[in-house]
C-alpha cells in the first residue's frame, strides 16, 4: 500500500524503547507519530474496555490480524478501519494534531 511521502511504516522510525511506547528518531515524519498515538490510544481502549484481538475484530468488522498490525505500528488505518474501531470501542483514537506538538515533550 502506498504512504504519502514515501513514509517507511511507523515503528521502523523507533530510535530506542519499544513500539508504541519508544522515543522515534528525530526524522521520524509526522505520519510516524500519529501512527504511535494511534497505537497507544488504541491499546488504551482495548484495556479499557477488557476487549481482545479477535472480539474487537468481530465486533468491529476488522480483521484481528489488521488490528494487531495496527498496534505494531506496521500499518496505518484508512478511514474506514477507523471509523469501524472508533465506533466499536465507544472511544476516540486518532490523535489529531496532538500526536505532532506532543513529541517535542518527548
Amino acid at each position: 500500500m502506498p504512504r504519502s511521502n514515501n513514509d517507511q511504516l511507523p515503528a521502523t522510525y523507533v530510535a530506542s524503547g519499544d513500539w508504541p511506547h519508544a522515543r522515534l528518531a528525530e526524522d521520524a515524519p509526522v505520519s510516524a507519530h500519529y501512527g504511535q498515538a494511534f497505537a497507544r490510544n488504541l491499546a488504551q481502549a482495548m484495556a479499557t474496555s477488557d476487549i481482545g484481538l479477535r472480539a474487537l475484530g468481530d465486533k468491529a468488522g476488522v480483521s484481528h490480524a489488521t488490528i494487531s498490525r495496527l498496534l505494531r505500528g506496521m500499518v496505518l488505518p484508512d478511514m474506514g478501519t477507523l471509523a469501524r474501531l472508533e465506533t466499536a470501542l465507544g472511544a476516540d483514537l486518532w490523535p489529531g494534531l496532538t500526536a505532532w506538538t506532543e513529541r517535542e515533550s518527548d
